[in-house]
């Protein structure tokens, strides 16, 4: 079945790299005109307009725009009503990647930084959509991970702020009864990206994919569940985190290690 967004706004915060750009991709190849932000000019714009080419969608709006900063966000919901009468779908991708690898690296202020980025951005945003476009986007939503629920290491805040953003979606839902919205998060597994290189290290992913590669799952399919969610087809849903892990949740534990002790060359210490 073919969904046609021809001519709908779409904003993807956070939407030059990774996560981001995949939805950007998968609603491009749907007709869909995208405004991708990024920060710090760290976006490779002709590549990502050679990559927006090649789905046959139009050309990216690509605005530089600090998610954190109210100025900037009401700079580009102001240039997004310069182009556009309403935005359909607003995905918000932005996080901060605060690493914690002991007790020494707990501070309130790298805590509330997390939660400016994380949770905040998509508050603020919606905001500034209402008033100047009199009305919210149709679908907005908000990324996560498995952190809340899972441990992932030097993953502290991070996890903090996803799980307070998860909760929040479900009272935002609530406030924006009756308003038309649809509301919810894609929470996602390990992505293979920058972001997690950054936080867990460069020998994070060859190890884990030597236990099992099934616990990445790709940014193209966490962006069509994004999709899927904005499509009309799952209007159902709203209020709710979805997750997008290959099924791997119930079985990523210490007695699935202990299981595959033999073939992992798993051995225990011995007690002195």
């Amino acid at each position: 079945m073919s969904i046609d967004f021809a001519g709908k706004a779409v904003l993807v915060t956070g939407g030059t790299k990774g996560i981001g750009l995949s939805c950007g991709l998968a609603y491009a190849r749907r007709g869909a005109l995208c405004t991708l932000t990024n920060r710090w000019g760290s976006a490779d714009e002709e590549a990502i307009r050679g990559q927006f080419r090649a789905v046959g969608g139009a050309e990216p709006h690509i605005v530089e725009a600090d998610a954190g900063s109210a100025e900037d966000t009401a700079a580009l919901v102001a240039a997004l009503k310069e182009r556009h009468d309403s935005i359909e779908v607003f995905v918000s991708n932005v996080s901060f990647a605060q690493i914690v690898k002991g007790m020494s690296d707990y501070s309130k202020r790298a805590l509330m930084r997390s939660i400016e980025y994380t949770v905040w951005p998509m508050f603020e945003h919606l905001a500034r959509f209402r008033e100047a476009f009199g009305r919210y986007p149709r679908y907005v939503i908000g990324l996560s991970s498995i952190g809340p629920d899972s441990f992932v290491a030097n993953y502290d805040f991070v996890a903090g702020s996803k799980a307070l953003l998860e909760t929040l979606i479900r009272y935002l839902n609530y406030r924006l009864r009756g308003e038309g919205v649809h509301v919810n998060v894609v929470r996602a597994a390990l992505v293979r990206t920058d972001s997690l290189r950054a936080t867990m290290g460069d020998d994070c992913i060859p190890f884990i994919e030597r236990f099992d590669p099934r616990m990445f799952v790709s940014p193209e399919a966490v962006a069509e569940t994004v999709f899927a969610l904005t499509s009309g087809l799952m209007d159902g849903v709203s209020g709710q985190v979805v997750t997008v892990d290959n099924g791997v949740a119930f079985h990523d534990n210490v007695m699935r290690l202990f299981g595959e002790r033999a073939r992992l060359e798993i051995t225990p210490k011995e007690k002195p």
